[in-house]
């Protein structure tokens, strides 16, 4: 396929996707038709088919788009293996794409964690390691928890209060134990 044609379906995509992200604030999912889509991105339902399935799959791939990005933050980490505890680029990017990670939290329904690396090194040096399902668990509910009441809030907070509210917590962990 030529660059004229590549950037035009990128275009097309990026246009449903918005859509679909805007109705999806006010609409559950099942109440959201191709048909609405298209209307509104004023495109032809073949455009819509030749990229998803359904708005069911319009869905998935939304999820799994936002997924990507939050684990492409974190690539130097996990290709050096090293943990920087820096939640802060994750709530950058949160405050920037907010609609996004609010259709997140909606489609997901608590069945994935928005960010699920977990430093198991430093788990083994504050809980021998015992129990860390649990630990991991807890962690993530906890951050996730923070990440949505923050979002519920209109991200009126700055990343970087987010990120101290976080270290705080995950402190009083440490001091704890």
């Amino acid at each position: 396929m030529n660059t004229i044609n590549n950037k035009r379906r990128k275009e097309s995509k990026d246009k449903i996707e918005k859509i679909f992200v805007n109705l999806i604030q006010t609409k559950e999912i099942n109440e959201i038709s191709v048909t609405e889509i298209c209307k509104e991105a004023g495109l032809n339902r073949s455009t819509f088919y030749a990229n998803y399935l359904d708005v069911y799959d319009l869905a998935e791939k939304v999820v799994k788009r936002i997924e990507e990005d939050v684990f492409s933050l974190y690539k130097e980490e996990r290709e050096t293996k090293n943990n920087s505890h820096n939640y802060l680029k994750l709530f950058k990017h949160i405050k920037d794409n907010q609609l996004f990670y609010k259709t997140y939290f909606k489609l997901n329904m608590n069945k994935h964690y928005i960010f699920t690396e977990y430093d198991k090194n430093l788990s083994k040096i504050m809980f021998d390691d015992k129990y860390i399902d649990y630990h991991i668990e807890f962690f993530m509910a906890g951050l996730n928890a923070i990440i949505k009441k923050w979002l519920n809030n209109g991200c009126l907070e700055s990343p970087k209060e987010i990120n101290r509210i976080l270290q705080d917590e995950y402190k009083h962990i440490v001091i704890n134990k």
